[in-house]
């Protein structure tokens, strides 16, 4: 493998296990895509981070904004690492394309993948079928795409870890076509997953998916997920506790961020084509 330019040095506390490689991750802006970002580099990488940052219709609760993607950029700059920062939505392929080149013309190189956005309309009508098929699905399709002729050309390999959920899994969720829409995203997600570490692993590239039971971000913690997700809840006659058979509400993005931390890292180099849960045993209790 080709050497990779070592950045700055590291601050106290920070590791160099990732040092000298760059990170693009999508849905950066808070919750899970923030832990990742600040994880990796605290682990030496730097990053390249994409968010929407304005709101989709379907989508009942607050999407992230510009000022939450700054606050990434500065837990990055924080933790030790160079970021660029741009708003870019998943679903235009040309938009995300420049906001990867614009990472590449100043960090130089890319190694790690994280497809990370998405959104969860659950109590929504047809357009939130749409929304989370194009957001969840095309949007990961879109990231992988634009990111595959750098990692190729480069001849150094890299790590590709595709977002999914529990839901894509097993069966779960409510009737709405936003819910379903849901569900069908992420097992579609596998579905890529797969595909695609039989197509990269020749160039030495893996892809792998993480499949979290309910994590405490914005996109669970708000009103209007909460309300849906007891009503399904009770309807199965299940507690709140999203079905974990650990006893924990939910998980935290650091515990998912962790779990990508490893698989982005040279001791998970013969790690391709996995689904990984980390969901408190919430599959296996199903």
């Amino acid at each position: 493998m080709a050497d990779r330019q070592p950045g700055p040095d590291l601050p106290p506390g920070r590791s160099d296990s990732l040092r000298g490689r760059v990170a693009f991750i999508t849905g950066a802006a808070r919750g899970q895509g923030r832990a990742h970002a600040v994880r990796l580099a605290s682990e030496g990488a730097d990053v390249i981070a994409v968010d929407l940052c304005d709101q989709i219709a379907s989508v009942p609760y607050p999407l992230a904004g510009a000022d939450d993607l700054a606050e990434t950029a500065r837990m990055v700059e924080e933790a030790g690492g160079r970021i660029v920062a741009r708003q870019a939505d998943v679903r235009d392929r040309d938009g995300l394309q420049q906001a990867l080149q614009a990472g590449l013309d100043e960090l130089g190189r890319l190694d790690i993948v994280i497809a990370n956005a998405g959104i969860a309309p659950l109590q929504s009508g047809p357009d939130g079928w749409r929304d989370v098929i194009d957001v969840n699905l095309t949007g990961v399709h879109h990231t992988v795409e634009v990111a595959v002729p750098t990692l190729v050309e480069q001849g150094d390999g890299g790590s590709i870890v595709l977002i999914s959920s529990v839901a894509g899994l097993v069966g779960m969720g409510g009737a709405k076509p936003g819910a379903l829409g849901y569900t069908a995203a992420k097992h579609g997600i596998v579905g890529l997953m797969r595909q695609y570490a039989n197509l990269l692993a020749p160039h030495h590239i893996r892809v792998n998916s993480v499949h979290p039971t309910g994590v405490d971000t914005p996109m669970i913690d708000n009103e209007f997920t909460r309300q849906f997700l007891q009503q399904v809840l009770a309807e199965a006659q299940r507690p709140m506790d999203m079905g974990n058979a650990l006893p924990v509400q939910a998980i935290e993005p650091e515990d998912v961020a962790n779990a990508v931390a490893w698989l982005v890292s040279d001791a998970a180099r013969y790690v391709t084509g996995v689904a990984l849960p980390v969901d408190a045993g919430s599959v296996n209790k199903r």
